[in-house]
């Protein structure tokens, strides 16, 4: 089939439609992605992208348009306004013309915030008469209200309406939490569309750098049998609400064994770190920067326990966010300071523990409970935690279940 892909985000840019595009293309669907200039997370065009160059081309059989936008930069709200905007003005625009020259079989959007290429997805879906496949990975106007802190009902009930006329015309409603049920049929009849259809962990396979030395880098140059690394990998930013794990960190300052390691960059990162240096946390807090995923396995390999936490926003509290099933999927314990489906599925899968969102206290106990456990007991958690990834979670089982919704010729 040709199936038309709308996104925000596309390699070389880091998320989960990237698998599903080049999946699909390997079973023989001539896949077209309509995305942006690549821009996330660091606010500016990657390097080889802006608005004269590879605005077209093909990865691994795909065929990619880039549509101009506005840099979101260091992420302010004028910019990020500028940075939607832009976006959707494009897309409109270009999805009028280009669905005038070219016949599509089926329309997948991958939906991160904000909501509005859905409107675009619609419309060609609409006027081509075609199954339309929605996969929502951020309810809206949920997103608006908790990260925007945007209520005035001038503004969320128009919102509203646009989310519900998309909702309308799709076929399918694939939701990554089983969490976005209540919310999304609050909206309308649309229980009979929905499908659970949730993250897998990333394809890290691959060569590490020649020049990666895991011994090289502290804390785990200079491990003894005596301590204690919990390791956080991913985005620095204000979501992650990672100002409440260094203060968890704080309370440990004294329990020189128990290091805290994050991986990654971020907006947060150099706030974090100043707080680190104020209070003298440089025993125990380490920031190491951005590396390749390739060696995220190495990392993860080298810890005793995986974290990860989130504000304590209904947005938040509703998903399952992909870093879940990518720890579990390592075999490693995981310790989450989240609410709602994120935790509960930590406590399910028996792969670890989690705490109330942004409380500090409860999150340094955790960690004390977990860094005086046998080590059978920990393995314990990891394994159990893999085993729940591969009966559930894999990469292969939502491709396939994917390909199968595509050819049902649901309309």
């Amino acid at each position: 089939m040709k199936i038309c892909i709308f996104t925000n985000h596309f390699f070389p840019e880091d998320f989960k439609v990237n698998d599903i595009a080049f999946e699909l293309a390997k079973l023989g669907h001539e896949i077209t992605v309509l995305t942006a200039i690549p821009d996330y997370p660091k606010g500016k065009f990657y390097d080889g992208y802006s608005l004269f160059r590879r605005r077209r081309e093909v990865v691994n059989g795909v065929n990619v348009i880039r549509l101009p936008i506005i840099p979101r930069g260091k992420g302010g709200a004028i910019r990020l306004v500028l940075n939607y905007l832009s976006y959707y003005f494009c897309l409109s625009v270009f999805t009028f013309f280009h669905g005038l020259k070219n016949k599509y079989d089926r329309i997948f959007v991958h939906l991160t915030s904000p909501f509005f290429i859905g409107v675009c997805a619609r419309k060609l879906s609409k006027r081509q008469r075609i199954p339309l496949l929605f996969w929502v990975l951020d309810l809206w106007p949920e997103s608006l209200i908790s990260a925007g802190g945007i209520s005035n009902p001038l503004i969320i009930k128009p919102q509203i309406k646009m989310v519900q006329k998309v909702y309308d015309q799709c076929s399918k409603i694939l939701i990554s939490s089983k969490g976005f049920e209540k919310s999304i049929c609050e909206k309308g009849n649309y229980k009979d569309k929905l499908v659970y259809f949730p993250n897998w962990a990333e394809d890290v396979r691959g060569e590490t750098p020649a020049n990666f030395d895991i011994n090289k880098i502290e804390p785990f140059a200079s491990k003894s049998e005596d301590d204690f690394i919990l390791l956080f990998a991913g985005n620095i930013g204000e979501a992650q609400n990672l100002d409440a794990v260094v203060e968890a960190a704080k309370l440990l300052k004294d329990e020189k064994n128990i290091k805290f390691v994050f991986v990654g960059d971020g907006r947060r990162k150099e706030t974090l770190e100043q707080f680190a240096r104020e209070n003298d946390l440089h025993d125990t807090v380490f920031f190491l920067g951005r590396y390749p995923i390739t060696t995220m396995p190495v990392f993860m390999n080298a810890s005793d326990v995986l974290m990860f936490s989130l504000k304590d926003e209904l947005c938040f509290n509703l998903t399952v966010p992909a870093k879940v099933q990518f720890y579990m999927s390592q075999g490693k314990p995981v310790l989450a300071m989240i609410n709602g489906d994120g935790a509960d599925l930590v406590e399910e899968a028996k792969c670890g523990f989690s705490a109330n969102a942004g409380n500090s206290e409860d999150f340094a106990n955790k960690v004390k409970l977990l860094s005086n456990m046998p080590k059978r007991e920990l393995q314990a958690l990891g394994e159990n935690g893999r085993n729940c990834y591969q009966e559930n979670f894999t990469k292969q089982q939502r491709i396939a279940q994917l390909n199968d919704l595509l050819n049902s010729g649901v309309n």
